[in-house]
């Protein structure tokens, strides 16, 4: 019985912690750019006398959906979206390289830039500085170039080009900020075959459906697993009296 007991104890634990992922995918099914978040179990036999008739549940490493998203056309000069396999490089305060999909840039006070949350825009020669009173245009390749707006007739300047990268997706891990690193902590080479949509912006990868019926499918599984441990007290109960009776 008390197997019984720390059986049910672990699949109740992995329920909860996969009804925690998928509230975390839900949340962000309208978040530029994310990966949905996948949990793995895997079904360990309890080692003990006798036959192995009961078995705990492991969590295996958390994973991602590297699904792409769909495009959104936004029309506006410094959204830029992931065509196919690739990211985006992005500086981190530390000095350290992350990767992200979501393309909606801006330009910092300083001139600089950087993504939507701060974060300074890796250019395959450094960061890429757009001078003031300009038109932003980033091109397929991802090239940055700019037409003054005080200037007639304007010339197109090309200012550099972003850092985007197509490493494996198994040597990915995920931060808690959300962005993406390689495991091993180095930076990733530049590859010139990925290609982006300038004007545009990728979604969330995340189903809001299937993610509604994901966690009505855990909470059943949660309430079978109180069913079990109700039961184990129902048959403690009665052995007990059994007992008492001797």
């Amino acid at each position: 019985m008390d197997r019984l007991i720390y059986t049910v104890a672990s699949g109740t634990k992995h329920i909860m912690e996969q009804q925690a992922t998928t509230s975390n995918n839900l949340a962000n099914v309208s978040t530029t750019g994310f990966r949905a978040q996948l949990d793995s179990f895997r079904a360990v036999p309890v080692q003990s006398e006798g036959l192995p008739t009961r078995a705990f549940v492991v969590d295996n490493t958390v994973g991602s959906d590297f699904s792409a998203g769909a495009l959104q056309v936004t029309g506006r000069d410094l959204d830029v979206a992931v065509k196919g396999r690739g990211w985006i490089a992005v500086q981190m305060a530390d000095g350290t390289e992350s990767y992200t999909r979501n393309g909606s840039l801006q330009v910092s006070p300083n001139g600089i830039l950087e993504t939507s949350n701060g974060l300074t825009v890796a250019g395959e020669n450094g960061p890429i500085t757009i001078p003031p009173d300009s038109k932003v245009s980033i091109g397929s390749d991802g090239s940055v170039s700019t037409l003054s707006t005080t200037t007639v007739p304007a010339t197109a300047t090309v200012l550099g080009r972003l850092k985007l990268v197509n490493p494996n997706e198994a040597d990915l891990v995920r931060g808690d900020d959300g962005m993406f690193r390689l495991k091993d902590g180095t930076s990733a080479q530049a590859d010139p075959a990925v290609q982006v949509a300038g004007g545009a912006l990728e979604g969330s990868n995340v189903s809001a459906v299937d993610s509604m019926v994901s966690m009505i499918t855990l909470a059943r599984s949660f309430e079978t697993q109180m069913s079990l441990l109700k039961n184990a007290e129902n048959n403690a109960a009665k052995a007990a009296q059994i007992l008492a009776l001797n």
